[in-house]
């Protein structure tokens, strides 16, 4: 994973098995598919839902390898709440349109704690 540290190696691979379930709906499983290898990843993230979105936070930049491959693709695969999405459309925003999505807790960290290396977009469907 470019720019993440090599402890997110071994917290994405017991994170993945928790994510994308109905009881934790903070964090949700990321499936794209390396534009090199073709090798199909699982990534654990932390997602912001709207009506017709996912919005995610970038911790360790636009630059990662999971993004890449994602912008590449122009799309990859979210389980998320025991259900999964087909998502298109990568796109960066501002801040302001993921506070204005998030509720509860998660908004009032987003307005203390902003995002520091951006946010990105993806469009959703039932797969």
């Amino acid at each position: 994973m470019a720019g993440a540290p090599a402890a997110a190696k071994y917290f994405n691979k017991v994170a993945v098995h928790l994510a994308g379930h109905r009881f934790l709906p903070l964090w949700a499983v990321l499936r794209h598919r390396g534009r090199k290898t073709g090798r199909q990843y699982a990534i654990p993230v932390a997602v912001i839902p709207t009506e017709t979105t996912f919005i995610i936070a970038l911790p360790w930049g636009p630059d990662t390898d999971w993004l890449r491959n994602v912008r590449a693709a122009q799309g990859c695969t979210i389980r998320w709440k025991g259900s999964e999405y087909d998502c298109t459309e990568p796109r960066s925003v501002d801040e302001d349109v993921a506070v204005t999505a998030a509720r509860g807790l998660t908004r009032r960290a987003l307005q203390r704690l902003s995002p520091k290396h951006g946010l990105v977009q993806l469009t959703r469907a039932l797969a």
